[in-house]
């Protein structure tokens, strides 16, 4: 009895150290097809427009994952985060930089967050 408690107290510490998955199907290259969408996003993001049950779901947790290199992300989550920033990048270059620097003024996350996306 006393094994299946610690294995439940394990598995119970291993689910808390990630963000929910409740999104982890998001369609991230729908949003980044749809130039209007991803610009909602981002403005949600920079607090310039409203946001979206989804959207505010990961800003929610948007902060934390840019300082802590995305520690807390499910293997969904690093690839809708890549391919958020890779897409934004490439097509609205300018938001992005703008949402870096909200999140990571001083430039001392995003290397690490980049390091730990690369694989996903």
């Amino acid at each position: 009895m006393k094994t299946i408690l610690v294995l439940f107290a394990l598995l119970g510490s291993t689910i808390a150290q990630t963000y929910t998955p409740t999104n982890d199907d998001f369609n991230i290259e729908a949003l980044l097809s749809d130039i209007d969408a991803l610009k909602g996003f981002i403005n949600c993001f920079l607090d310039k427009g409203n946001c979206d049950a989804i959207a505010a779901d990961f800003k929610n947790e948007l902060q934390e994952a840019i300082n802590d290199g995305c520690s807390k992300c499910t293997p969904a989550q690093k690839h809708i985060f890549k391919r958020f920033l890779e897409g934004g990048n490439e097509k609205l270059p300018s938001y992005i930089q703008e949402f870096k620097n909200k999140y990571d003024p001083d430039g001392s996350h995003f290397s690490k967050l980049e390091k730990a996306l690369e694989n996903a």
